[in-house]
């Protein structure tokens, strides 16, 4: 039962991406040729590409951090699981 959930959920996402492609919006030449990303250079004039990169940041360290402290926590269960057994 569960796995048909799994599929039928798996079926809408894949629908609805599907509708959301309208299809309205034309792609031109300029749009090839354009090679200056305005959000980049407002932020990066304004100097706020530092905050940016700073969240970028600490958010990337927290992952890691927590990938770190979790394998620390299976290697300590997978520890007392094999020295029981043996």
């Amino acid at each position: 039962m569960n796995m048909k959930k799994f599929i039928v959920t798996f079926l809408l996402f894949l629908s609805l991406s599907v509708f959301a492609q309208d299809g309205q919006y034309t792609i031109t030449e300029d749009d090839y040729n354009n090679t200056s990303i305005e959000m980049a250079d407002t932020l990066r004039s304004n100097g706020k590409i530092y905050v940016v990169v700073g969240v970028v940041m600490i958010i990337f360290a927290g992952v890691i951090t927590y990938m770190v402290l979790i394998d620390r926590k299976i290697s300590k269960l997978e520890k007392e699981v094999f020295s029981e057994k043996g």
